[in-house]
């Protein structure tokens, strides 16, 4: 039989994991858009190092699993005289992971973009600067909504492997109750039922936005 009778009790610990959850996937997301803006536009570059830079830098986060880069950033390289705070490395790793997925989603809207439109830009007085931020960039971020918030509900996910560097996210607070509790499916359920509600949330949001957008781009 399934026992609930804890869960109020418990409820402002799995809040705290909560909270922790979300500010981590939030800071990912910011720190992905950022390091991703760069490394796009590097791998759009025209010098051919810089391209290689971002196309190394890509696929050393992609192609590395996240938890043993969190292992890594937090366990080994301590070994070499470099401590970094646990918070620290689980936003750094997760955002900078984040970033090359980020860069490959708004490689594709710069490329979508129409090809005179830069240089018509250039010809009414703008730097490619402001060519950039005024023009390319919000564009790019109307084409590629889907594709950020889709990559938002992933590192929702991925947040729950931080636990391995003991930060009581909400993955690992629901273990801890678990355990103490010897109640593992009540909590793990509500830590499914909890991560599901988050990510729906995102996803409406995701669909509003890019309705909201949509029409003030057709007005």
């Amino acid at each position: 039989m399934l026992d609930f009778s804890t869960l109020p009790v418990a409820l402002p610990l799995l809040w705290d994991g909560v909270q922790m959850t979300l500010f981590l996937s939030l800071m990912a997301v910011v720190l992905g858009l950022m390091v991703g803006v760069l490394m796009c536009l590097a791998r759009l570059s025209s010098h051919y190092a810089v391209r290689f830079f971002a196309q190394l830098y890509i696929s050393l986060f992609r192609g590395v699993p996240l938890l043993v880069q969190l292992m890594v950033t937090y366990y080994c390289l301590p070994l070499i005289g470099i401590n970094i705070p646990a918070l620290v490395a689980a936003t750094a790793c997760i955002g900078l992971c984040a970033s090359a997925y980020m860069t490959e989603i708004l490689r594709g809207g710069f490329l979508s973009l129409p090809t005179g439109q830069k240089e018509s830009a250039t010809m009414v007085g703008l730097n490619q600067f402001q060519v950039l931020l005024f023009i390319e960039l919000p564009q790019v971020i109307r084409l590629t909504i889907p594709g950020i918030i889709n990559e938002a509900i992933l590192l929702v996910k991925a947040s729950s492997l931080i636990s391995a560097v003991g930060i009581t996210e909400l993955t690992r607070i629901s273990q801890n109750l678990a355990s103490s509790n010897f109640q593992p499916f009540e909590f793990y359920l509500t830590a499914a039922g909890i991560y599901f509600i988050i990510n729906s949330m995102i996803s409406a949001f995701g669909f509003w936005l890019e309705a909201r957008i949509n029409r003030r781009v057709i007005a």
